[in-house]
């Protein structure tokens, strides 16, 4: 066969094997094909291997995966004007494809954006103490605000996690005063709570010892014995009170007597 006779045949052939190549998609399970005939919406298509006519169809690829989005550091004024940096981490997924394409331009970074406002408009309405105790709750209701507001996008938010909340030098060390003044409030009030039981039940042993002369024998008894165990040099006798007022009623009744004589 003459080599001129099918040169002819070759070009063509050629042309045709680029056409099918172009036309051959091999979606993988986790994208999806976005097809638009002629400028028109035609389907979402995929896993597997689809068909595209090239120059009459165009497919746009959508990954379904979770994308992690980094939320960059924003200047926040908090409710009781502290200015802090904060940034986040946003996880979130393409449920629709469709929608993801055809009603926003570009959805990751129209998602970026509505996450730095929200987090911005969101923790702006609390306080410094609320941003560093209360994180979960705050991470909560970002969450629920940008998943609404991505829901007509076909995006779904999965997550929202406030990573950093920077202070400066100076607001640092004022929060640091503030919690040893904490501590040493905490501390007197437990001590006075102490001190207080403490005196409750000293009263309530004094009840039971004035009701009862042997529970005050044996008390008095008991001191003398914790004595003779120091080593101080200094011993005293304590006194019941009884004996003491007995002695004075004595003296008094016999002053008189020393008058008369």
């Amino acid at each position: 066969m003459n080599l001129g006779n099918i040169l002819p045949y070759i070009a063509p052939l050629v042309v045709l094997l680029l056409i099918l190549g172009s036309a051959i998609k091999i979606l993988p399970e986790y994208e999806r094909g976005v097809v638009f005939f002629l400028g028109r919406f035609q389907g979402v298509k995929g896993p597997g291997l689809i068909i595209v006519i090239p120059g009459i169809q165009q497919i746009v690829r959508v990954d379904l995966r979770v994308i992690t989005l980094d939320v960059p550091s924003q200047d926040v004024i908090s409710k009781d004007n502290v200015t802090v940096r904060v940034n986040a981490v946003l996880y979130f997924r393409v449920v629709d494809p469709e929608k993801a394409i055809i009603r926003v331009e570009d959805f990751g970074v129209a998602t970026s954006q509505l996450a730095q406002t929200t987090l911005r408009s969101v923790l702006g309405k609390h306080d410094l103490d609320e941003m560093l105790s209360e994180r979960d709750k705050l991470n909560s209701d970002i969450q629920e605000i940008i998943d609404s507001q991505t829901e007509d996008w076909g995006i779904k938010v999965a997550n929202v996690e406030i990573k950093h909340v920077d202070l400066n030098e100076n607001m640092i060390r004022a929060i640091a005063r503030q919690a040893e003044a904490e501590r040493e409030r905490r501390a007197k009030v437990i001590h006075a709570e102490g001190e207080l039981q403490a005196s409750k039940k000293l009263v309530e042993a004094a009840q039971v010892m004035s009701a009862n002369s042997g529970a005050m024998q044996l008390r008095y008894l008991q001191t003398l014995a914790d004595m003779s165990n120091s080593n101080s040099s200094t011993i005293v006798f304590p006194l019941p009170v009884d004996m003491i007022k007995s002695f004075m009623d004595g003296q008094v009744t016999r002053k008189p007597d020393k008058l008369d004589q």
